[in-house]
C-alpha cells in the first residue's frame, strides 16, 4: 500500500511540474527549418516549401512523444505554433549543421529527396528557442 502511495504522490508532483513547465516555456516553444539558397534559386518554389514541410511534418512525427513537441501540438497551441525558417548555402552547409545538430544531441530531421538522395533541407523538433537559438544564430532568415 504504501509504495503505490509514494508512486501516487510522485505521478502527481510530476503532473504538476509538467504543467508548470509547459506554461513557462508555452510562448518560446520553436521549430527552426532550414533550406538550401541554391535549391531556392533554381527549384520551382513549391518544391522547396514542399521539402521544408516534409522535413517539419517527420521532424514532429518522429518525437510525437516529446513533452515540448506535445505541447507544440496542443490543441490550444495549433494556431500559434512559432517557425523559424532560415537559409544555408548549398549541400555541404545543410550537412555541416546536421553533423553540428548531431553531436549536440539535438532532434532534428535531415530530408533527403529520394530517389535522386538530394539533401534538401532540414527540421528540428519544437525545442524552447533558449535551449536551441546558439545553432542557428550565424545563419540568415530565408527570405
Amino acid at each position: 500500500m504504501e509504495s503505490s502511495s509514494v508512486a501516487a504522490n510522485a505521478a502527481a508532483d510530476s503532473a504538476t511540474d509538467h504543467q508548470d513547465s509547459e506554461s513557462s516555456v508555452a510562448d518560446t516553444v520553436v521549430q527552426y527549418v532550414v533550406l538550401r539558397r541554391d535549391l531556392i534559386d533554381s527549384w520551382p518554389l513549391g518544391s522547396v516549401v514542399t521539402q521544408g514541410c516534409h522535413a517539419s511534418v517527420a521532424a514532429i512525427w518522429s518525437n510525437k512523444d516529446d513533452a515540448h513537441t506535445l505541447l507544440y501540438c496542443s490543441p490550444s497551441n495549433l494556431d500559434s505554433m512559432h517557425k523559424v525558417t532560415l537559409e544555408v548555402k548549398g549541400e555541404a552547409q545543410i550537412l555541416n549543421l546536421s553533423e553540428k545538430l548531431k553531436a549536440a544531441g539535438i532532434a532534428h530531421k535531415l530530408w533527403i529527396e529520394q530517389p535522386e538522395n538530394v539533401p534538401t533541407c532540414l527540421a528540428t523538433k519544437p525545442y524552447p528557442k533558449s535551449f536551441v537559438s546558439s545553432y542557428f544564430k550565424k545563419l540568415k532568415l530565408c527570405k
